[in-house]
């Protein structure tokens, strides 16, 4: 992995618009889905993570709370060229930190058929199936204590 990645929140308005960029890219655009899907209302009230190189974007993150204890991370997305050198996984640990130290007792995401492994790796157990999005992307509700 190359060690001039940084893992941190967003902080310009520019940053934000790269980071919204490359969740709808990732998770949106494959779907034909249009821009502004990638967005959502918790996502003023939510921490942002992201993974960037220079000014360049390469993965993100959100994590937000459901109640007092129970926290939910969600749009977890890593620049393909990016993929499998543990960029993700620096954003979910990055996100866990800041979520448990604001109380979260319980962190649950939605992963995808192809995520189950990594999050599973990670302490993150199936407790429930999830819908198939877009018609063919199968998920699974996943939690960690």
């Amino acid at each position: 992995m190359r060690s001039n990645i940084e893992i941190r929140k967003p902080e310009t308005k520019q940053e934000f618009e790269k980071y919204y960029n490359l969740r709808w890219r990732i998770l949106r655009k494959p779907w034909s889905q249009p821009k502004g899907s990638e967005q959502d209302e918790m996502d003023e009230e939510s921490i942002h993570i992201m993974a960037i190189i220079g000014d360049k974007v390469i993965g993100c993150g959100r994590g937000h709370f459901n109640s007092s204890i129970e926290a939910q991370i969600r749009y977890m997305a890593v620049d393909e060229s990016f993929q499998g050198q543990g960029v993700g996984l620096r954003i979910l640990k990055a996100l866990e930190e800041e979520l448990t130290e604001n109380g979260a007792r319980e962190i649950i995401l939605k992963a995808r058929k192809n995520a189950v492994s990594l999050y599973e790796k990670h302490g993150y157990e199936i407790y429930q199936q999830g819908e198939i999005l877009f018609g063919e992307i199968k998920h699974y509700w996943m939690r960690k204590r």
